[in-house]
């Protein structure tokens, strides 16, 4: 009987730490080129420096991101959001945890993070910044892919309420607008770098909301081209911040060079952009990569040139050649549809040494992760909630994991549909008995989903290939 408990507290225990994806999960996107030197263990050891360089830990089980400078006591909302997404993907459950307690500790009255904050606790700057709203809620979605939500934290459930609060608060009321935070902005300014239109096509998949946030992505695309459009722009060179109709704002006089140039809000922009292309194969995130892409290796002649801030005209203002730039062209290099540049530019990348700089260091580890594959779209964000309905013993699905073949028992006459690791329907076939095979035996070995559906009603089981 106490070998019987012991193996039951074994099994819970497990269970309770099982994931997943394990890191690195190297997948190879649906479009887009992939470095040909890329290495997961690039990303470790930059994972490793962050954490150990800005991670602190607070009481009950919390953690922030220190700013690193300016002080180090400081935290900021945009931190977590990049540590949130950083954990989520290194599979990393117990820092996730701690800095998402850490975030709605620290929320107000809409629910979104206080920006900045003293250390553990203390509100220093109020209300919120939409980028780390985004990035938080998308890491939500990638957490319940990770871990379920069935533990101490609903993930879906606050993923849920998270992409809510986004849509009430930080998106501008009939216009689509993103606004760049809860408390101001909308069509008199905004922030083109926040703008996450692969984040918004997965919150309307995982909320049944599909029509509302895809709109919010077409209107990123329209305030991008209107904004390189109105200032005759070189390639992709968006300004910091601009009004809806792409024209500089008035309200950002405050910002450095009143927002009018590609500086460090701005370097954020092809990176967040070419997602949406690797993503989906979005036409305008293509042509966009693209342009930023041509425009260090035709313009400056190649990534070893760039520097730290453009006018829109492409005249350079900057000084410093470091990550938060080289990165995000880096991977708009990977829509730019030439291999050579796209290598050179994982490597200058990759030899970029400052550990000791929040900012620079926090988002080469971010752009690592998606030039090597690791920054991938979860299968529960390709697929609506209302995707489980039919009844699960209506459902049984056999072996799993296989080697090459599943047997499906399912009501006659349903749709079985067959969805990749990388979350595409690779195909769909009528039943026309109780019991259907699928082969799989010419596929990569991985998590797929099978999705059944009969009389309007459908569930999603998961599937191991060996």
């Amino acid at each position: 009987m106490k070998n019987l408990f012991l193996a039951a507290a074994f099994i819970l225990c497990f269970k309770s730490y099982s994931q997943t994806q394990p890191f690195p999960a190297n997948k190879t996107y649906v479009n887009g080129l992939m470095a040909a030197s890329k290495n997961s263990q690039d990303v470790t050891d930059s994972y490793t420096t962050w954490k150990t360089n800005f991670v602190e830990t607070c009481n009950n089980g919390r953690y922030r991101v220190k700013n690193g400078t300016n002080p180090s006591s400081q935290t900021f909302s945009e931190g977590i959001g990049y540590g949130m997404l950083l954990s989520a993907y290194m599979a990393d459950k117990t820092l996730f945890d701690g800095l998402w307690l850490y975030y709605k500790d620290n929320v107000n009255g809409n629910r979104v993070m206080n920006w900045r904050i003293n250390g553990c606790s203390g509100t220093d700057g109020a209300n919120g910044a939409t980028d780390a709203e985004l990035d938080a809620a998308f890491a939500l979605i990638v957490a319940d892919y990770q871990w379920a939500s069935a533990g101490t934290i609903n993930y879906k459930s606050d993923a849920q309420t998270l992409i809510t609060a986004i849509k009430t608060h930080e998106v501008e009321a009939n216009t689509f607008v993103l606004k760049p935070g809860d408390a101001f902005g909308g069509s008199q300014i905004t922030n083109p770098s926040y703008f996450s239109p692969a984040y918004y096509r997965a919150f309307g998949t995982f909320t049944n909301d599909t029509s509302f946030w895809n709109s919010v992505a077409s209107k990123a695309y329209t305030v991008i081209n209107s904004n390189l459009t109105q200032n005759n722009a070189v390639g992709g060179l968006v300004s910091d911040w601009c009004e809806a109709s792409g024209n500089y704002s008035s309200e950002a006089n405050g910002y450095a060079n009143q927002g009018k140039t590609y500086t460090y809000d701005a370097a954020r922009t092809p990176w967040r952009i070419a997602v949406d292309y690797l993503w989906y194969g979005t036409t305008a995130a293509k042509t966009y990569s693209e342009k930023s892409s041509d425009f260090v290796r035709l313009t400056l002649g190649g990534t070893a040139n760039i520097k730290d801030g453009y006018n829109q005209n492409g005249a350079l203002i900057g000084q410093w050649h470091n990550a938060p730039f080289v990165g995000a062209f880096a991977c708009a290099a990977m829509g730019g549809g030439n291999q050579a540049h796209l290598d050179a530019s994982y490597t200058d990348l990759k030899n970029l040494n400052e550990p000791g700089n929040y900012f620079n260091h926090t988002l080469k580890t971010l752009y690592l992760l998606a030039l090597t594959g690791n920054f991938y779209l979860p299968p529960n964000a390709t697929l609506s909630n209302n995707d489980f309905e039919l009844e699960k013993s209506a459902i049984t699905l056999y072996p799993n994991p296989s080697n090459d073949k599943f047997t499906v028992s399912a009501p006659e006459k349903s749709l079985i549909s067959i969805i990749s690791p990388q979350g595409n329907i690779i195909s769909e076939q009528k039943t026309t008995s109780e019991t259907t095979e699928i082969n799989l035996a010419n596929h990569s070995s991985g998590l797929y989903l099978i999705k059944i559906t009969s009389d309007n009603k459908s569930i999603t089981k998961k599937v191991i290939l060996k």
